[in-house]
């Protein structure tokens, strides 16, 4: 079947036009591709996210005063405000610095801007389940692994992590759960992912459609993840 008589077929089994049934599938094209940014947005948030979480998490715990009162100035300023707000300093702020202080102008990707912002947002969240997960392991391992001759850096990694691991898997699927729902604030600094795609598809076809169509966009991926995160946690459990 050609592509013009698939069309036409379309539009008389949906009791519409040919070139609405064209519109519908342009609108899913390019909700495709927008969802496709979404998903890389996702993917270098973690990546970068996750252990830059464990450095803050470190740095909160440090003896050294200086490192452990930054980073608790840190997690105090970047829980504290929205990560609407801070998506727009990382990606106006340079500029305005660059202009206003040193006479010259910068430059900055709108993306990079929103993977920078992402990951140190979602790096201090992440640092704290670290922290909670950590202390929730009883001392007396700390101290028997010690007894068995393992330096503090072993212990940590042989006996420590593995159970920490498991303990924050829950909390840890919630806020990337979260995450995938999050990419969607990206819109304000005019990244095309799947929300901006869907609004401007909206006011074009005069239809809520497109956003209901963005919402099973999301739906599915948050699936996805809990999904997996289900997996891990079932892998996981010969640690009980």
């Amino acid at each position: 079947m050609e592509y013009s008589s698939f069309t036409t077929w379309l539009s008389q089994v949906f009791n519409t036009t040919p070139k609405n049934v064209l519109s519908y599938f342009d609108m899913l094209i390019n909700m495709l591709k927008g969802a496709g940014t979404s998903l890389s947005i996702f993917a270098l948030t973690l990546l970068f996210a996750i252990p830059l979480a464990l450095f803050i998490c470190m740095g909160k715990k440090s003896r050294f005063k200086p490192v452990s009162a930054l980073a608790n100035a840190l997690l105090l300023v970047i829980r504290g405000t929205p990560l609407m707000l801070q998506l727009l300093i990382v990606y106006f702020g340079p500029g305005l610095i660059a202009t206003n202080i040193f006479h010259t102008t910068v430059k900055w990707s709108s993306f990079g801007a929103a993977i920078v912002a992402f990951s140190i947002n979602y790096a201090c969240y992440f640092a704290e389940i670290y922290r909670g997960g950590i202390e929730s392991i009883p001392k007396g391992q700390h101290e028997a692994a010690k007894v068995l001759g393992y330096s503090k850096i072993q212990s940590f990694f042989n006996i420590v992590l593995p159970q920490v691991i498991k303990r924050i898997v829950p909390a840890m699927g919630n806020e990337v759960i979260t995450l995938v729902k999050d990419t969607s604030l990206v819109t304000i600094i005019s990244i095309q992912e799947l929300m901006y795609v869907a609004k401007g598809n909206s006011n074009r076809m005069v239809s809520f459609m497109p956003l209901l169509i963005a919402g099973v966009f999301y739906f599915v991926m948050n699936y996805v993840v809990a999904f997996a995160f289900k997996k891990i946690e079932n892998k996981l459990n010969y640690y009980k």
